[in-house]
């Protein structure tokens, strides 16, 4: 068989169905309860949850108020996945079965609390499920919603969803949100050169000015 001259229109995949259907599962999410972190019913699932804050802090308080009336800024986007699932070992049933939404979102609130200057009290959560062959749009939903949404502990200070580095790896530096929310053990471990609290705050401040204009 003799190669074809390269086009790359035969090899762009275009369907605008799944982009409303992307759409569809971001407005569900956003129509789901909002509860306390974490939830105080265990329950069974994997899927897609975001975190809110609604204190009085000094570095999140426009937060707090952002999410008075209503829970449109969440500080933090996540998935929730059963082991496996990376290697497409996880059959439906497992997925189904799994209670790891809920443990990532008592982890979340575990870690927290470590920070001194954090109150669980001060966090809410929402989430959505997904059950079967919606399982396979996990990934999509929370990168649709990161995107959207533009979280601080997504996108200005990442680490909040980190978790002990293996053994030999604690060459790396902290992340941002360990050094200005110190409380992690295995966090203090890490010997890389990590960025100034002084630094970490400023670009906190300047994304914070982007959120919802003028707030009261």
């Amino acid at each position: 068989m003799h190669s074809r001259p390269f086009d790359r229109e035969e090899h762009v995949y275009r369907n605008d169905a799944f982009a409303e259907l992307v759409k569809d599962g971001v407005r569900f999410f956003n129509g789901t309860p909002v509860l306390e972190l974490p939830p105080q019913e265990r329950f069974c699932g994997t899927g897609v949850y975001a975190i809110y804050y609604t204190g009085k802090s000094s570095i999140y308080g426009k937060y707090g108020k952002l999410n008075r009336l209503s829970y449109g800024y969440p500080i933090y986007v996540g998935k929730a996945v059963p082991k496996g699932w990376r290697q497409a070992r996880t059959s439906h049933l497992k997925t189904d079965r799994s209670t790891e939404l809920y443990l990532r979102l008592r982890e979340h609130s575990h870690n927290i609390a470590k920070a001194p200057d954090l109150n669980p009290k001060d966090f809410m959560c929402r989430f959505v499920i997904f059950e079967g062959d919606g399982s396979d749009m996990i990934s999509t939903v929370e990168a649709a919603l990161i995107k959207i949404t533009q979280p601080l502990w997504n996108t200005v200070v990442d680490g909040f969803g980190n978790h002990t580095p293996g053994n030999g790896r604690f060459e790396q530096a902290r992340s941002a949100w360990d050094v200005i929310h110190p409380g992690r053990a295995w966090a203090d471990k890490c010997k890389g050169i990590a960025a100034k609290p002084e630094v970490i705050i400023e670009r906190v401040k300047k994304h914070l000015s982007t959120l919802g204009g003028s707030v009261v």
